[in-house]
């Protein structure tokens, strides 16, 4: 499998995709839609094992082989949500953004190779990376879905059920981010020696923490303040990209970070 490959594979993801975001609008029975996203995902993972084959290691290490698993993420939690919620629009939010990181990597391919340098070869880097990307494909959808309730607040309050979504994507994006965390720091025990360093990604990654927590509290203490709430997911999610990719245009991490490839 090359990364010249990538179009083919998905082309017929999206086409998938589309189709299933199609078919939850259209559709009576729900399954129909979930059965054909759920094959574009399995198309776009057929092609992610084919790079882990090809290149001898996980496609985890570059920001273009990260987007990947985004895209994969993205669109499998998309049908974890329609199909226990019936969000109609979940599918074609879904659909969307997997498409949008798809094309970030046709448009602007990055160089891969086969090497992978020391502190990565370790057990806990493929369930590290993928616990967490997971997690920032929920809270990427919660985020969006909040800024659209914020944006029509003005027209009408959102519903408990709507606040009711936000607040289980958070639930559960903020459990595989504090899962994929305690994974990284046993990463790190065994690479580096020590836990947790406080290196600039560890950081921004112990305040993306903290954001969703606090989200988490304030609805649990003030659930009627649906603007703080939703303002919280917005800046908690700015503080995730920060940790995601930020770190590596700051100079404080130039030479400095350990996760800085």
């Amino acid at each position: 499998m090359s990364w010249d490959q990538l179009l083919w594979y998905a082309a017929v993801a999206a086409a998938c995709w589309v189709a299933g975001a199609v078919a939850a609008y259209r559709a009576k029975r729900p399954w129909g839609a979930v059965a054909v996203s759920l094959c574009g995902s399995a198309v776009f993972l057929a092609f992610i094992i084919g790079m882990w084959v090809s290149l001898e290691r996980p496609p985890m290490r570059t920001m273009g082989e990260t987007r990947l698993w985004y895209s994969f993420f993205l669109s499998v939690a998309g049908v974890a949500v329609y199909a226990r919620w019936r969000y109609k629009w979940i599918l074609s939010f879904s659909s969307v953004m997997s498409i949008v990181f798809v094309c970030i990597n046709l448009f602007k391919p990055e160089i891969h190779n086969k090497s992978l340098m020391p502190a990565l070869q370790s057990v806990w880097f493929v369930p590290h990376v993928i616990v967490y990307m997971f997690s920032y494909a929920l809270l990427g959808a919660v985020t969006l879905f909040a800024l659209y309730l914020w944006l029509r607040s003005s027209r009408r309050e959102p519903s408990d059920d709507e606040m009711g979504l936000c607040d289980n994507l958070v639930r559960i994006g903020w459990a595989f981010l504090s899962l994929g965390m305690v994974m990284g720091a046993l990463w790190a025990k065994q690479a580096w020696g020590d836990y947790w360093t406080w290196d600039p990604k560890e950081t921004w990654a112990a305040a993306t923490w903290l954001g969703y927590l606090l989200y988490l509290h304030l609805r649990a203490v003030r659930p009627k303040d649906s603007n703080a709430a939703f303002a919280i997911i917005v800046f908690s999610f700015l503080l995730l990209q920060m940790c995601w990719y930020g770190i590596n245009y700051l100079p404080a991490a130039q030479g400095v970070s350990i996760h800085t490839y």
